[in-house]
């Protein structure tokens, strides 16, 4: 299968300079420090394993307080993202938008500091409020990508972003597992000192998107507040999601797969603390080798998806994930078995790593291919608009991923709910059959050729 481009003003639209990409994707290399270092690696274990810790229950009490903050900010992105992204596109503001959510998240980062062992409270508060407003940042960077290219080089062009967000995570591991140590009690002092960091690292290295990334469209008439605006345009583009039949069912695709990635980013060196009993040594070996098999997955499938199909490498990539769940559930189980057969003296935490590869091939391949596709079928002067919902869909399968995983393995434990991810995948990957690229991308040009001029006149004289 291959990419058919858009037609009309869609399909004229001119590449961006070289300068403003790489500003673009600057706040991916930025951020991909929260993400790495707060929610993935080092502050849930933390917050796991010490600031809540093992109250005679296996950690289960301590995950699903986990699970519940995250789930917490995704509900609030859910809420908001659609109305911000209708505001955004109103009143040509992405940029100001962005802004106000990197400040906030810097912010709240910084302060993670003070959550010590015992300030359960407080640890759940700042991670909401951090997670919601790095989000939705997530969401407004996105709203962007329709506008640095044809749709022939977005694959390409998210892939970029998302690859050099991983080498951003790569160096600000570096520095975390050289200065700051381990996540555990004994080393408090230091580790407590990650989120400051990670604050720090994503204030600085995102000034170029600010100074590199140009603002496009007409703002309109202020003559109505952002909450009309908000509500009149979200409406409009719900009643129009009818014309957009294939961005609808990927978008409910998206819910499930998205679901099994937050679960696997908010558990998986969870998952390895508790269930595979890595030793820090290993840790600090899985935190290397999975920016390394993301920035891989993710430029590498980037140039793959503009020449097979956008949607076809996203099939592709869920059918890794169900490879790399199944692997990531069986790696105690397999590593006694070839023990026993071959005589071997294998640990678990060491064919995990093996996994680790797989499962980061699967991660940056994913993202880049779902965000690429919402860029294909969108129109430019609604992309912020159906960012919202990509954001919309991402977010709501956190909260209903995380939630159904914390829950799950408050009963069966972490190990067997883990399984719960790959029946997520597989459902996309069924759901995501009925979607036409080639009927997606003509979609987005007509509305664009028919309503464009008109919806600018129309709101003109609002």
């Amino acid at each position: 299968m291959s990419v058919i481009p858009a037609a009309g003003s869609a399909g004229a639209r001119q590449r961006a300079s070289k300068k403003e990409i790489l500003g673009w994707a600057m706040f991916d290399f930025a951020n991909q420090a929260y993400t790495l270092l707060i929610i993935t690696v080092v502050f849930g274990e933390l917050f796991t394993t010490v600031i809540v810790g093992d109250r005679g229950d296996g950690f289960r009490l301590a995950n699903l307080l986990w699970s519940l903050a995250l789930a917490t900010s995704y509900l609030l992105v859910v809420i908001t993202a659609p109305l911000c992204g209708a505001v955004m596109d109103y009143r040509a503001a992405k940029k100001r938008f962005l802004f106000i959510s990197y400040i906030v998240t810097v912010i709240a980062t910084a302060l993670l500091y003070f959550v010590a062992p015992g300030y359960v409270m407080l640890g759940v508060l700042l991670i909401v409020v951090s997670n919601y407003a790095y989000s939705m940042g997530e969401s407004f960077i996105a709203a962007f990508l329709p506008d640095l290219g044809p749709p022939q080089d977005l694959g390409k062009i998210s892939g970029f972003g998302w690859a050099l967000g991983y080498v951003g995570g790569l160096f600000a591991a570096g520095f975390t597992l050289v200065a700051l140590g381990e996540a555990s009690a004994d080393n408090f002092e230091r580790i407590r000192w990650v989120g400051p960091f990670a604050a720090a690292f994503f204030l600085i290295t995102a000034i170029p998107t600010f100074l590199w990334v140009k603002e496009r469209g007409t703002p309109q008439p202020h003559r109505k507040s952002y909450r009309e605006i908000a509500w009149e345009r979200v409406s409009t583009t719900l009643h129009e999601l009818r014309h957009f039949r294939d961005l609808g069912i990927f978008l409910v695709s998206l819910l499930f797969s998205m679901a099994g990635v937050y679960i696997i980013i908010a558990f998986a060196f969870i998952y390895g603390a508790q269930v595979i009993g890595w030793d820090e040594a290993v840790r600090n070996i899985m935190f290397i080798i999975v920016q390394i098999t993301a920035a891989a997955g993710a430029l590498g499938f980037g140039f793959i998806q503009d020449r097979i199909g956008t949607k076809f490498t996203y099939q592709l990539t869920l059918m890794l994930w169900v490879a790399a769940i199944l692997a990531i559930w069986a790696t105690p189980e397999v590593t006694a078995f070839l023990n026993a057969a071959f005589g071997l003296d294998w640990e678990a935490q060491h064919l995990f790593l093996f996994v680790g590869c797989l499962a980061g091939l699967s991660l940056g391949s994913s993202q880049s291919a779902s965000r690429a596709l919402v860029g294909l079928f969108s129109p430019t002067r609604k992309a912020a608009e159906f960012f919202g919902f990509w954001g919309l869909a991402n977010k709501l399968a956190g909260v209903l991923g995380i939630i159904a995983l914390g829950l799950l393995q408050s009963v069966v434990g972490l190990q067997a709910s883990i399984l719960l991810c790959a029946a997520l995948f597989i459902v996309a990957m069924l759901i995501c059959l009925a979607v036409n690229q080639a009927r997606g991308q003509r979609a987005a040009a007509e509305w664009e050729a028919r309503n464009g001029a008109a919806v600018a006149d129309r709101e003109a004289t609002t």
